[in-house]
């Protein structure tokens, strides 16, 4: 069996270095990797990326340049758990910039279009609660929200809302 990690591999249509770049800018834990570029023979132009590796928070992702005929969707989505209000509101912030949208509980799509999904590591507590009364109050809340707002989630969970 091997012990080797899995890669997420992305497609992207031109911009997997650009996207990898501003990806590891926005993640502290993270670095570029390798970057393979096309030769005369192709694809593409001589010299530009072809395949471009990177890693965010431990996980491996390349980035593949494969034209247009593939676009990400919501049937595949990155999630980041965040401690506190002031890490959701960073990623939140940074992931959304320079063309991202906003979409829906805890949900954004970033400007390359990849789906995003910022969520409170709290909240996975919440809504999995034997006590289904409150898990239902903190999935109620979590689905009239658009970026996640912790307070508001442990005040309905809570039944204080």
């Amino acid at each position: 069996m091997s012990d080797k990690a899995f890669i997420t591999c992305l497609w992207f249509d031109t911009q997997a270095e650009e996207a990898a770049t501003f990806y590891t800018g926005i993640f502290k834990d993270s670095r570029l990797g390798r970057v393979t570029r096309s030769t005369e023979a192709g694809p593409g132009p001589a010299g530009s990326a072809i395949l471009v590796e990177w890693e965010l928070n431990g996980q491996k992702f390349s980035g593949l340049n494969g034209g247009p005929q593939h676009t990400f969707n919501d049937a595949v989505s990155i999630v980041v758990p965040c401690d506190d209000q002031a890490e959701v509101d960073y990623y939140w912030t940074h992931l959304t910039e320079d063309g991202g949208e906003e979409v829906a509980c805890g949900w954004l799509t970033d400007k390359y279009g990849l789906r995003w999904q910022i969520v409170p590591s709290r909240l996975f507590e919440m809504i999995a609660d034997p006590d289904a009364e409150k898990a239902a109050r903190a999935t109620q809340a979590m689905l009239g929200m658009t970026k996640l707002d912790i307070a508001a989630l442990e005040r309905a969970y809570a039944g204080d809302a």
